[in-house]
């Protein structure tokens, strides 16, 4: 386990404890059906070279790897990397900040999903002076496809959050940042406080950081995990997922 000076991330300490207690929370449930729906909006085939962005344990690579993708999947998060390896599966995974990822254009496909690399880059902190990393993000993840590659990407819905703010948030609407006081338990059933930064957006705002970075927006959708159905832009569904697609 990571020594609290090692930390890179506030994300970090919270996946160190939660451990493989993370899979069992409702929204990891609906993988399979995420899973489906982004093999077919990426327009994905055997062989094509997938980049998952904050993967987690590895949920979604390990089934992309089933339908005989060639993934390579990437968290900041040590033990997170270490329970995706423990996985007898053809995925590959490295512990990688997205911040400072450098791939060039080698990669068919890129997704991050869950908020996974892009939304919890806020980090008061941290000591990189940067209020916009999800920007650089972005850009990194752009910069990793191939011409004509594609981008499939959640990010939480700011019309949601502000219409469900509990006594342990707080919202920040200059920001879009959302801090959430929250309880956390492991597999052995040890709860701790922890604190999360979740940066929330508009469907507008996705459009411009597409465009900022070089893709071209093919479709924005409103989501939800387990029920996992592309809908209109709306105010009800917690998610936003973009599809986006880097000129030839």
């Amino acid at each position: 386990m990571n020594s609290k000076e090692n930390y890179s991330h506030w994300f970090e300490p919270i996946a160190d404890h939660l451990s493989e207690a993370y899979l069992r929370y409702s929204f990891t449930y609906g993988t399979e059906n995420e899973v489906s729906c982004l093999y077919d909006i990426l327009g994905l085939s055997p062989g094509d070279r997938l980049l998952d962005v904050g993967c987690g344990p590895g949920r979604h690579s390990h089934l992309f790897a089933e339908r005989e993708i060639d993934v390579l999947g990437l968290d900041i998060s040590n033990e997170f990397i270490k329970l995706a390896n423990k996985e007898n599966s053809k995925a590959n995974f490295l512990r990688q900040d997205v911040r400072e990822m450098d791939f060039e254009e080698e990669f068919d496909a890129v997704v991050s999903m869950c908020q996974g690399g892009f939304g919890l880059l806020c980090d008061p902190e941290s000591s990189i002076d940067d209020p916009d990393m999800d920007l650089k993000a972005l850009e990194n993840m752009a910069r990793a496809l191939k011409p004509g590659g594609k981008l499939a990407l959640s990010a939480f819905s700011a019309y949601f959050q502000i219409q469900y703010l509990s006594d342990n948030d707080n919202f920040d609407a200059l920001t879009g940042v959302n801090r959430e006081n929250t309880e956390i338990m492991n597999t052995e059933g040890e709860k701790k406080e922890a604190v999360t930064w979740t940066t929330c957006f508009t469907p507008r705002e996705l459009r411009l950081m597409s465009e900022k970075v070089g893709l071209l927006v093919k479709n924005i959708w409103s989501v939800t995990p387990i029920d996992y159905k592309l809908l209109p832009c709306d105010i009800k569904n917690p998610e936003f997922l973009l599809l986006a697609e880097k000129a030839s």
